[in-house]
């Protein structure tokens, strides 16, 4: 059963910095995006960055500049990095991959992790 295993998460100021992790079971080879969306308490979900098959990326614009997405595609992780963290930032982040192996187009998503920007 594939998994993504989230990390990172909690409580900080606005201004603060936080990072988030997901360590995905699937191959690497197959992925053809991996990142990050999130939830605000009554808003839909929303896509903040994810890493593409090529290299590229995709940012949300309210994040460009602040937030870093990398992956380490050895460990088939994806980091997040949140800078200068703002209340509107505070939601639910979920980790996400799409792809595709031999069972067919794949969607998969994290449990969640709470992220609050509050003083």
């Amino acid at each position: 059963q594939v998994q993504l295993v989230e990390s990172g998460g909690g409580l900080v100021q606005p201004g603060g910095s936080l990072r988030l992790s997901c360590a995905a079971s699937v191959s690497a080879f197959s992925i053809n995006a991996m990142g990050w969306y999130r939830r605000a308490p009554g808003k839909q979900r929303e896509l903040v960055a994810e890493t593409l098959r090529g290299g590229g990326t995709n940012y949300a614009g309210s994040v460009k500049g602040r937030f870093t997405i990398s992956r380490d595609n050895a460990k088939n992780t994806v980091r997040l990095q949140m800078n200068s963290l703002k209340a509107e930032d505070t939601a639910v982040y979920y980790c996400n991959a799409r792809g595709r192996d031999v069972l067919g187009d794949y969607n998969y998503w994290g449990q969640g992790t709470q992220v609050t920007v509050s003083s």
